[in-house]
Formats: structure tokens, C-alpha cells, sequence
């Protein structure tokens, strides 16, 4: 029989690790078995474990604490359950819940764009999941919608469900599963370690999942905690990203062929008029309701579509724009989510809740809110606001130009990064598009200059970082920040400042010399598209400004490589 090996990280409870080890320890004697057993408490390591130990492995740590990380296959379980019954604990039973064999995970992967974070993190977990021995299967909800969509048998089968995603994603296929949400971000910087926490965290989703179900459903529910209001006002903006993409480009190409009367009446029956009036009247008009509603449904689910929608129509027609669909989406949501919890109906007449029930009364609060209280508010500011965006001129415009690409750069699709970016598109509905041109700009410059500092600084980086560069500069020739999320991850107090400087030198050259985006994505390739940009020979000088800044600025911070083996 093979050689077992366990590891007590007991901590401070050094007692209880001196006893689990004891209690392992007759038990593998009983058996018959050989064992070697480290034990990690607050004064040290007691028998460590050879480096080429090779056999069964136990995790062994106490309740509600994180168990030692390990790339080898292995079995976790808790002090508490060891001392409770050794044997069963040696011979792989289950024990508090963990079983013996190598569990199932599927997962799903997300982020508001649906571009970057969704597939690196993937890859993340795929590779957690192989260092640690795993079965995983990961379907990615990226722009294009689900790829490698898992199906019912996989789900019913696995023994966990991880969610890794920067929005609110549906879980009503997971009812009854164990289930744990986190963010993307561990996904991509440490894969197994998030997966280890999952199956140590993870609670039983109940009801459907949705807002439908039964207040006394919804409280035992949630293999995730709540999402907070980032995540929500996330999941909006990824859905209203195509509205604006839709809308933006069929604007420009109305004026591209119709000039800047391509909107008069004189103009009717062209088709430059007739792509203003799709891309204008059509999907613009769609922008802020596609925000609120699924702000509110991020919060409610289904039931909070009709309501958030709504009120994000009323927000438009008040001229309160993005700010008041935010406004609507959080009020529908939070509000249909509360009548869902307040009232409590017969269980035959609980399928009226999420057609009729919370629809029409979270519709009413939201849209009487917003007429009455809140709509008129919000649009003295958001007129105040781009009243003043408008006239900024000189510092201003350049300070404005310097937060939102330092911005950019600061965490790479991350929270601070995404703030900045759904201000920008935000904006778009009200006709301002100049900080949309100095965010997308700046979000390029990262990528393009580590690209470009691999090429000028060889001795700074490793032969796989070199080569790594090129995908770099593709990523930021196409607006994916992330790719230069690897070389910050191996040096972020050197790289990441000098990444935002560049980025704050290319925001603040775009936004002083007035330049306009009317779409909020594509890159490069949206360049060429009439009317998409303007002042484009100012825009690239800004973009190649900010890249040459950041790529002198991480070849002098960075050493040598030869000096750090030295």
C-alpha cells in the first residue's frame, strides 16, 4: 500500500494539531499503513515533509480557516473532523462533507465586456485546476455570447459550481448545487488557490435562483454572497455596450456619407438619413433603458427587467441621460427585490409574483419615484455636468484628460479602470465624446508599451516575456488593456506607475486637443471609420506619446535581468 502523507497546519491551535497528528498517526498504525505527517503551528515546522514525497496527501487545518496551498493532488479536511473519527478520515470517507474523490468543478467566467478578464480567467482556472489534479470544465460568457456552454448532465454530475465574473450572472440552473462566486481577478492570478477556497466556501444555491422565488427560498439561497452595487452597475453597462457600439457607428457613417446635414429634413429618403435615424433614434434611444434594466436585473433578476427599463426610459425622456438610469436601474432593482421579500403569497399563487405581481408594482415605485422625486435632479446635474465637459478648455481639460488615463492604467480592467470607462460611455448619450476618446486611447498605451519596451530594453526581460510582447501590442492595437497585465503582475511597483504616466500623457493630449469618439471600443480598427473619430492624426501622436513615455519609463525602472540572478 502506498505511503501516506499529511500536512497539520494547525496554527495557533497547536494542541489540537498535536492531537489530530497522534490520532492519524494509531490509526495508520492499526492498518497497517506508513504515514508521515508535518505538523505547522505558530512556534514552526515539526517534521517537515520530503520534497519528493510521493503518495496519498492530506490538508489537514482547522474549521473556517484556509488550508495549506499544495499543487499536488490531494484531500483537504478539517481538524475538527480528524479528531472526530481518524479512520474514517485515512480511509478516504467522507468526512464534514469533503469527499474522497476528486471532485467536479464547473465554472463559469464573465466580465462587462465579455472580451479580456473573461478568458484569462479560463485559463486561470484551467490551470489551477491541472496543478491541483481537477476535473473542470469553465464555459466563458464573453461578448459573443456562452462559449463552451456547459450542459445539464455536466452540471447535475459536478460536485461545485465557481463563478468567476465582474457581473451578475444567472445562476437558476444551479438550484441545489454548491456554488461560490468570486470576482475574475483571483481566477487569473491564482487559479488554484480560489479553486481550494470554492470548494472549502461554497453553499447550496436554493429556489431558482431568481427573484421569483419565496422569501423563505431566497434567505437559505446563495452559494454567493450578495453582489454589491459594482457588480450590478457592471452588468449593465455590459449590456448596454452594443446599443452604443450600434448606434455610434451608424451615426459616423451617416455623416461620412451625408456630411453634417446627413439629420435635416432636407435629407429625408437618403441613406445617410436613414442611418441616423436607426443608429440615432434607434439604438441611442436604447442605451440608457438597456442600462437601468439590467442594472435591475443584476439585482432582482427577471422581475426587475420591465421596471429598470422603464425607468430608464422615463430618465431619458426627463433628460437625466446615463446618471438617471443608473438612478432607475438601483431603484427598480433594490425595490423589486424588497417587495419580493415583503410579500408572501399561497404557493399556488406564487407564479404571479414575477409576471404580475412585482413587474407592475416595482414599475409604479420605480416610475413615480423618478417623476416625482428624483428625475428632475438628476438632470440639472448631468446638464451641469456636460454643460461643463463642453466648455473645458486648456488645464482642465487636461487635468480631466490626466485622471481618466491614469485611470486606465492604474488596474487594467479592473474596477478603478472600468469607473472610468462606463463615465465615458455613459457620456456618449449625451453627445459628449471627447473623455471616450482619451479613455480608449490611454487604455491602448499600456499594451503598446511594454510591447514596445521588450523591443528597446531586451536585457530587462526574460526570452518568454519577449516573446510575449508582440501579443501585447496586438491586444493594445485592438483597446484590451489586459495584455499588459502579465508584465505588472511580475513587477507592479515599477511598472504599473510608469504605465499610468504614459496613459495620463496620452488622456491629456486627447482631451486638450478636443479630440471625439463615438464608439466606445474597437481601437485601432475603428480608426478608418468615417465621422468614428475626429482629428485622427492627433489622436495617434497622442496614442504613440504615451506609448514611447511609458515604454523610456519601464526600461529605466526596471533592472537588468542579470543584475537580479546576480
Amino acid at each position: 500500500m502506498s505511503r501516506i502523507f499529511a500536512v497539520v497546519d494547525a496554527g495557533e491551535a497547536g494542541v489540537a494539531g498535536v492531537l489530530a497528528g497522534e490520532a492519524l498517526r494509531k490509526a495508520a498504525k492499526a492498518s497497517g499503513q506508513a504515514i508521515e505527517i508535518e505538523l505547522r503551528t505558530a512556534q514552526g515546522i515539526v517534521n517537515p515533509l520530503p520534497g519528493d514525497a510521493d503518495g496519498d496527501l492530506l490538508l489537514i487545518a482547522p474549521e473556517g480557516a484556509d488550508a495549506p496551498s499544495e499543487n499536488r493532488p490531494h484531500r483537504r479536511l478539517t481538524l475538527e473532523a480528524v479528531l472526530a473519527d481518524p479512520v474514517a478520515a485515512l480511509h478516504g470517507g467522507m468526512v464534514a462533507g469533503v469527499s474522497s474523490a476528486v471532485p467536479r468543478i464547473v465554472a463559469i467566467t464573465s466580465c462587462p465586456t465579455g472580451i479580456a478578464h473573461t478568458f484569462m480567467a479560463a485559463e486561470g482556472l484551467t490551470e489551477g485546476a491541472r496543478q491541483l489534479g481537477y476535473a473542470i470544465r469553465v464555459e466563458t460568457q464573453g461578448s459573443v455570447g456562452a462559449g463552451n456552454a456547459l450542459t445539464a448532465e455536466e452540471i447535475a454530475a459536478a460536485d461545485i459550481v465557481l463563478i468567476a465574473a465582474d457581473r451578475e450572472v444567472d445562476r437558476s440552473r444551479f438550484a441545489g448545487k454548491r456554488v461560490f462566486a468570486g470576482n475574475t481577478k483571483p481566477a487569473i492570478t491564482g487559479g488554484a488557490k480560489l479553486i481550494e477556497r470554492a470548494l472549502a466556501e461554497a453553499t447550496i444555491q436554493g429556489g431558482e435562483g431568481s427573484a421569483s422565488q419565496p422569501a423563505d427560498s431566497a434567505a437559505a439561497t446563495s452559494g454567493a454572497k450578495r453582489a454589491g452595487p459594482y457588480k450590478h452597475l457592471m452588468t449593465g453597462v455590459s449590456f448596454m455596450l452594443p446599443f452604443v457600439v450600434a448606434g455610434g457607428l451608424l451615426i459616423a457613417l451617416a455623416f461620412a456619407l451625408g456630411g453634417i446635414h446627413a439629420n435635416d429634413a432636407a435629407a429625408k429618403g437618403t441613406l445617410a438619413y436613414a442611418l441616423f435615424e436607426i443608429g440615432a433614434k434607434g439604438g441611442f434611444v436604447l442605451m440608457v433603458p438597456a442600462l437601468a434594466g439590467y442594472i435591475a436585473y443584476s439585482v432582482a433578476d427577471r422581475p426587475g427587467i420591465a421596471p429598470g427599463m422603464i425607468g430608464g426610459m422615463l430618465a431619458a425622456n426627463l433628460g437625466a441621460g446615463f446618471l438617471g438610469g443608473i438612478v432607475a436601474g438601483f431603484i427598480a432593482g433594490y425595490g423589486v427585490d424588497w417587495l419580493n421579500r415583503l410579500i408572501q403569497l399561497p404557493k399556488n399563487l406564487q407564479g404571479l409574483k414575477p409576471v404580475l405581481i412585482l413587474p407592475l408594482l416595482g414599475t409604479l415605485l420605480t416610475g413615480l419615484l423618478m417623476l416625482y422625486a428624483v428625475g428632475t435632479p438628476v438632470a440639472a446635474a448631468l446638464a451641469f455636468l456636460t454643460d461643463w465637459l463642453r466648455s473645458m478648455q486648456g488645464s482642465s481639460a487636461l487635468m480631466l484628460g490626466l485622471i481618466l488615463g491614469a485611470m486606465s492604467a492604474f488596474d487594467m480592467g479592473g474596477p478603478v479602470n472600468k469607473a472610468g470607462y462606463a463615465f465615458s460611455v455613459g457620456l456618449i448619450a449625451s453627445q459628449v465624446y471627447t473623455p471616450m476618446a482619451a479613455t480608449m486611447a490611454a487604455g491602448m498605451t499600456p499594451p503598446l508599451a511594454v510591447a514596445l519596451a521588450t523591443r528597446l530594453f531586451r536585457n530587462r526581460f526574460t526570452p518568454e516575456e519577449r516573446e510575449a510582447g508582440a501579443a501585447a501590442a496586438v491586444l493594445g492595437l485592438a483597446f484590451i488593456t489586459e495584455g499588459a497585465i502579465p508584465f505588472a503582475a511580475r513587477d507592479p511597483l515599477r511598472v504599473i506607475p510608469a504605465l499610468m504616466a504614459g496613459s495620463a500623457v496620452t488622456g491629456a493630449i486627447s482631451m486638450a486637443m478636443g479630440v471625439e469618439l463615438k464608439v466606445p471600443h474597437g481601437g485601432l480598427f475603428v480608426l478608418p471609420i468615417p465621422g468614428a473619430v475626429t482629428h485622427v492624426g492627433v489622436y495617434a501622436l497622442a496614442i504613440f506619446a504615451g506609448t514611447l513615455v511609458s515604454a523610456l519609463l519601464v526600461g529605466l525602472v526596471k533592472r537588468p535581468i542579470a543584475k537580479i540572478k546576480a
